[in-house]
């Protein structure tokens, strides 16, 4: 049983519509797949009505941006290849991502928290691509002919403009280059502290996972005890097992998982073209999927 529980979708930064996204599962042998964008749940009722007519279970989810103090990170290297044109800004947050798997999509108070997320993303977006536009020929329109209707707009569209002008070859020479975390390039935008993201997703009958939490090659990480700390306040899972983890790094995160009581998943990010990983790449085992949506949630899995 081949279990994958983050993938993105044209909702907001994949490459694949929904439907798409359901029908490559399918094709890839996946029997449970979870549907997590960013900040959204537009693609939900798409993938749904996909998933009847395939026989893949899909698991409504999502996954929320946050902030860390930055004094608080473990001990990390800068992502390799990382080359700033001008002099470093500066980071002094850490981006963790929290998925969260069947909350109520109509709880008011986590809806208006992520309504000014995407806001703040589209705020972002126009800063970033204006400190490019200073060396590079790039404009916003550029941009937005890169984000299909209704998406959430996000570093992946500014990187896939950047493929479009022949700057860079694809997606992950551009982050190497200019959008990674504590380029000159890249302002932060709105996020929600890691307690505030647990406390809404809980309210809202969701289940939370910290994704990818040992991810360096993606930017600095937290330290242990504050992982330790989102388990006081409701975390129930660790992406122990994501492309980005190297072998260490899976065991670190299982060490983690084991020690606090967490879940452990495993999961392939999957963007569609915008990243290699592949869907099923890494996935959950069944015993662990089945830990999580036994617990009390706001919605049901979905069955095909």
């Amino acid at each position: 049983m081949l279990i994958d529980l983050h993938t993105h979708s044209t909702a907001s930064d994949g490459t694949d519509s929904p439907a798409q996204l359901i029908a490559a599962a399918a094709a890839a042998g996946v029997d449970v797949v979870a549907l997590t964008d960013h900040d959204t749940t537009d693609g939900w009722a798409a993938a749904e009505e996909a998933a009847m007519h395939r026989g893949v279970t899909v698991v409504r989810g999502i996954e929320v941006t946050c902030r860390v103090d930055g004094s608080r990170a473990a001990q990390s290297t800068p992502s390799p290849g990382a080359t700033p044109a001008r002099p470093t800004a500066s980071t002094s947050d850490i981006s963790v991502h929290i998925l969260g798997y069947l909350h109520d999509p109509t709880y008011q108070p986590l809806q208006d928290r992520l309504a000014k997320m995407r806001r703040s993303r589209h705020d972002r977006a126009r800063r970033i691509v204006e400190a490019l536009a200073a060396d590079l020929p790039i404009t916003m329109d550029d941009v937005a002919s890169h984000v299909p209707a209704g998406a959430t707009i996000g570093r992946p569209h500014i990187a896939d403009t950047l493929v479009t002008l022949r700057v860079v070859q694809d997606r992950a020479e551009a982050f190497r280059r200019f959008l990674y975390d504590g380029s000159p390039y890249v302002v932060p935008h709105h996020a929600l502290t890691t307690v505030e993201a647990l406390q809404l997703i809980i309210e809202a009958g969701g289940i939370p996972v910290l994704a990818h939490p040992c991810a360096a090659v993606r930017g600095r990480v937290v330290a242990d005890d504050v992982i330790e700390e989102m388990v006081e306040h409701g975390l129930v899972g660790l992406e122990t097992h994501h492309p980005d983890h190297t072998p260490d790094q899976v065991a670190h995160a299982e060490d983690i998982a084991r020690v606090c009581g967490l879940v452990a998943t495993g999961s392939s990010d999957y963007h569609g073209t915008g990243k290699p990983h592949r869907l099923a790449q890494c996935v959950t085992d069944r015993t662990a999927y089945e830990q999580l949506i036994s617990r009390p949630t706001a919605i049901p899995v979905l069955q095909p």
